[in-house]
């Protein structure tokens, strides 16, 4: 499944990439008085559906779900220990999915901080996926904007890159999503608004849409509307 033209006139105003910040899980499940580990399960489900309708739908070349923050760490033990035990699952039973619909796993983060076992199953699914050539599904999980920057920054040093042949380019592909696209449109659920260390360098220049929608209830509707809302603005990119 090679890269994929627009066709139609459409197409040609989506978004190449879309990042999402799934926010409102425990705030979900609250309002329904169900623990908050069931607020995650339904934002996994959420994310699988997503995944499916805007490769499908809307055939995005790069997706990003902000799935664990390197802030999360911070929240109760066994709401973490309940996070990465789903997300785990999750990856288990969805990598062969995802490699029958041509779409490629990617991981953004520090993988050594997670547990073996979800190292071990983050292993095999990128593995699995690296040479498929359709969407590029990237997971940000135990992933923070300034902490990337950071990590870019060491490896270039420890490289010893000369001053004088750092630019972008460069700099860009030393991130975790270097070869991805930047991100045209940043969606973040759950009434919030701000970007919360997310894609810091790769999302200057996206377009932003807020919504009160928690993100279990973002439903293939609520992405139409985001896409639309989209589609209707003009990017300048600092011209007239």
């Amino acid at each position: 499944m090679g890269a994929r033209a627009p066709d139609t006139e459409e197409e040609s105003h989506l978004p190449r990439h879309v990042a999402i910040i799934m926010d409102g899980n425990g705030r979900w499940a609250e309002k329904r008085r169900l623990p908050r580990i069931e607020g995650h399960l339904a934002g996994l489900e959420r994310a699988r559906t997503t995944i499916r309708y805007l490769n499908h739908r809307y055939h995005v070349k790069y997706l990003t779900l902000f799935g664990f923050s390197t802030e999360n760490w911070s929240r109760p033990s066994q709401e973490v220990n309940g996070i990465l035990r789903v997300f785990q699952e999750i990856i288990d039973q969805e990598a062969l999915a995802f490699h029958k619909l041509g779409i490629r796993l990617r991981h953004l983060g520090r993988r050594e901080e997670l547990p073996p076992a979800l190292q071990e199953s983050i292993k095999k699914a990128t593995r699995l996926t690296s040479d498929n050539t359709g969407m590029t599904f990237n997971l940000a999980f135990n992933y923070g904007g300034r902490t990337e920057i950071l990590d870019a920054v060491r490896r270039i040093v420890t490289e010893k890159i000369p001053p004088q042949k750092i630019d972008e380019e460069l700099f860009a592909s030393y991130l975790y999503t270097a070869g991805t696209h930047d991100v045209d449109l940043l969606i973040r659920t759950g009434g919030e608004l701000r970007t919360s260390n997310f894609l810091t360098w790769q999302s200057v220049y996206s377009e932003y849409y807020f919504t009160d929608v928690f993100w279990p209830d973002f439903d293939e509707k609520e992405i139409d509307k985001a896409l639309l809302a989209y589609r209707r603005r003009q990017r300048r990119f600092g011209g007239l």
